[in-house]
């Protein structure tokens, strides 16, 4: 499950940039895509309590985690997410904006059906790793979002550094599927270190690469960042059980 570090954001020539504007639009910004972000979370767990709730849906996305259906998996969901983020940033109508999030927010609840499905249904203490993921997660999530306002530092230039990443993270994906091997812990991990960049990546494109108009994009890209977070430190916590 891959989210591209470049994420939905494109300069308009027409629209002030939030960094030439007043303090006061900027904090209003800040709220607006915030509240987004957590608007999307819970759109998510709702979307993946229904999903959950059909065994037709959860036995086809499991089967669907098997060799080279997994790369259809993951080409199905990175399609959507392309189109997605495009719908948000070239149309200025709001409506169009929100139903490309919420489809963005759907192919996230069914690309993560399989693994929260076996966390919670398969392991003995489910509940309680799922519990301590999100908990991380969001510490995490918060903690490195408090790093680019507080120290005010464009990390723009991380941008060519997590493309070269997840384009070797996207290979040995697609390597570990055809071949059968399990690329493990420390695959994980490295793959929670992309996360991370690119939620700073994404913090500081608030700043500088944003108007105050593009609230929902920017949610978009922030919640893309964290639900990648979520899934590799989801998939650390379940090897341990």
């Amino acid at each position: 499950m891959e989210n591209s570090p470049e994420g939905p954001f494109q300069n308009f020539e027409s629209k002030l940039l939030l960094s030439s504007l007043s303090e006061v639009d900027r904090v209003a910004f800040y709220k607006k895509t915030y509240a987004h972000v957590a608007g999307g979370v819970l759109v998510f767990i709702l979307f993946e309590y229904l999903l959950l709730q059909s065994e037709t849906i959860v036995n086809f996305a499991l089967s669907m985690t098997e060799g080279f259906k997994w790369l259809l998996m993951l080409g199905g969901f990175m399609f959507i997410t392309t189109y997605a983020e495009r719908m948000a940033l070239k149309t200025p109508d709001k409506n169009k904006q929100y139903l490309a999030y919420g489809l963005y927010i759907l192919a996230e609840a069914f690309i993560f059906v399989p693994l929260i499905y076996i966390a919670a249904f398969y392991m003995d203490s489910g509940p309680e790793i799922l519990n301590q993921a999100a908990i991380v997660t969001l510490a995490l999530f918060t903690g490195l979002s408090a790093v680019v306002f507080f120290t005010k530092k464009d990390f723009s230039f991380l941008k060519t550094g997590l493309t070269i990443g997840f384009f070797i993270a996207i290979g040995l994906i697609i390597a570990g599927s055809l071949f059968g091997f399990n690329l493990g812990l420390w695959f994980s991990v490295a793959m929670c270190l992309l996360a991370g960049g690119s939620i700073l990546y994404q913090t500081s494109n608030l700043v500088n690469k944003y108007s105050s108009e593009d609230y929902i994009p920017a949610a978009l890209g922030l919640f893309a960042s964290l639900m990648l977070l979520f899934w590799y430190i989801l998939s650390i916590f379940m090897s341990r059980d």
